[in-house]
């Protein structure tokens, strides 16, 4: 029953004129799917940030930062870091410097994957990013068959009696995006869309 209140109130957001404001992110995530390679690895830089942070701090040090993701020593780039209030400033430039090794193959090897969940375990195999940042990445280039699983999401669905749990790894990670994927097909949408809807009910914001 708790569940069906999760649908509905997901249902009346779908109806309302959110959903406008909704496709018009999932737009802006397809059309980073068309840029070049620089832009998807500050992406992959801004999933990397937000790991233990919060999304707005990434999003206001990845405008910061733009283009140093691709050219500051590890030292400098952990002093800006730093400066713009990162929690962990010397951990994740580390992260970022040895990413770069991906420049040049990132976009073309995400590409050749036949799904989003199949390239998620190739891109897990970059230091700094789990399960939740990979998702975070690939729905942001456009990819919709991927969940992205934080905090948020699992305190709605534990208030919505769906999971009853804190554990989140990876096989727990993939059982809870089984259970967003049903509801998804239930409301004739994607994850892509209803992770943003979920979001919304938790924070009250749209962001990415």
């Amino acid at each position: 029953m708790v569940r069906q209140e999760l649908l509905d109130t997901v249902k009346r957001l779908m109806e309302s004129p959110l959903s406008e404001e909704v496709d018009r992110r999932v737009k802006e995530f397809e059309a980073l799917g068309r840029a070049g390679e620089k832009e998807w690895f500050k992406e992959l830089c801004f999933c990397i940030l937000t790991a233990n942070f919060t999304a707005e701090g990434g999003i206001r040090i990845q405008k910061a930062v733009g283009d140093g993701f691709l050219t500051l020593g590890e030292g400098e780039l952990a002093e800006v870091l730093r400066d713009l209030g990162h929690r962990f400033p010397n951990t994740r430039a580390r992260y970022i410097v040895q990413a770069r090794g991906k420049l040049g193959v990132l976009k073309k090897a995400v590409g050749a994957f036949h799904s989003g969940r199949v390239a998620r375990e190739w891109l897990v195999g970059v230091k700094g990013l789990g399960m939740k940042e990979a998702s975070h990445f690939l729905r942001n280039v456009g990819f919709k068959d991927v969940a992205i699983i934080d905090r948020h999401i699992l305190n709605l669905l534990r208030e919505h009696g769906m999971i009853d749990d804190r554990e989140l790894s990876r096989e727990r990670y993939l059982r809870i995006e089984k259970l967003l994927e049903d509801l998804a097909r239930e409301l004739g949408t994607d994850l892509a869309r209803l992770d943003i809807y979920l979001w919304f009910l938790k924070t009250g914001r749209v962001l990415k």
